[in-house]
């Protein structure tokens, strides 16, 4: 099971044990409340039940104490020997005393509703925070079948962008894979080059401007501050310290997959595999030196 649906599946958890952690609660409290007797006039036992004064005062356990209860015992008129009367049989409390009121079904509502929000809020900042498992930036993206990509490039004579992964593809000319495999920097991406591709994330290394296609120049430039690259991201001008930084691609069952968890860094300066030149006039200005 991927991490989003056991995300989801433990937030759903966590609501029901809160709404039945406060059912369970407010049932307690309403039996309890139920069983407990209710003040009446006298302000000792249930409404309209007159409480013996013997009951209320506690057993004597020294000689004033029994003489200030004999005392009371005589003003209430009954004899000091007379038995206390017995106290009141506590009737089971009804089904409408064990139901809910209108107040605690509203204010269940209010705390409920206020759960709720709270959690669906927090788990949307969460799903936002989460990285994307199934599809789009940061996850394996499954472009295409490898021929169509080819051949619609080699007819637009474009790159093929893929905007839920930030990056283009470009043709790789296999001849120059050799030359690629001597360059360091391209050690993780060398087995795209081999199966005719390049995967280049959009942002430009210099200041994360995303970087346009320049058709007549058959070049990368930047319109921020003018860096330009080959057609495989090779620096070819302007102030970006390398070149464009890739993804790595492969091919899986005939299908193009370029995976976008990672961002390799581009080539340094200098590094030209292909030797492509510009095509064309250029759509920025070159520029050599920094901004």
């Amino acid at each position: 099971m991927e991490n989003s649906a056991v995300l989801l599946w433990a937030l759903a958890a966590v609501v029901v044990l809160a709404v039945v952690f406060m059912l369970a609660t407010g049932r307690r409290r309403d039996e309890r409340r139920a069983l407990e007797p209710s003040e009446g006039p006298s302000g000792g036992g249930p409404a309209g039940v007159p409480v013996p004064v013997g009951a209320l005062t506690a057993a004597p356990g020294t000689g004033k104490e029994l003489e200030r209860a004999t005392a009371l015992e005589r003003q209430s008129g009954r004899a000091p020997d007379q038995a206390p009367p017995p106290p009141p049989l506590v009737e089971p409390p009804d089904e409408e005393t064990l139901g809910v009121t209108r107040r605690q079904v509203l204010n269940r509502g209010i705390v409920s509703t206020m759960v709720l929000g709270i959690t669906g809020f927090s788990g949307s900042m969460i799903a936002m925070l989460w990285p994307t498992l199934s599809g789009g930036f940061g996850a394996k993206i499954r472009v295409g079948k490898l021929e169509d990509v080819l051949s619609e490039m080699a007819t637009t004579k474009e790159p093929y962008y893929v905007g839920a992964g930030r990056f283009y593809l470009n043709p790789y000319p296999k001849e120059a894979v050799a030359n690629a495999k001597k360059v360091a920097a391209y050690s993780a991406v060398a087995g795209g080059f081999e199966q005719g591709v390049v995967a280049l994330y959009q942002k430009c290394p210099h200041l994360g401007c995303r970087v346009p296609w320049c058709k007549t120049s058959q070049w990368f430039e930047c319109p921020c501050h003018g860096s330009q690259y080959n057609r495989v991201g090779e620096k070819k001008g302007g102030p970006a310290p390398r070149g464009m930084d890739q993804f790595v691609a492969s091919v899986e069952g005939g299908d193009v997959v370029v995976d976008t968890k990672l961002v390799i860094p581009g080539p340094p300066i200098g590094v030209n595999t292909t030797g492509q030149e510009s095509e064309g006039p250029h759509c920025i200005g070159a520029t050599t030196g920094g901004h």
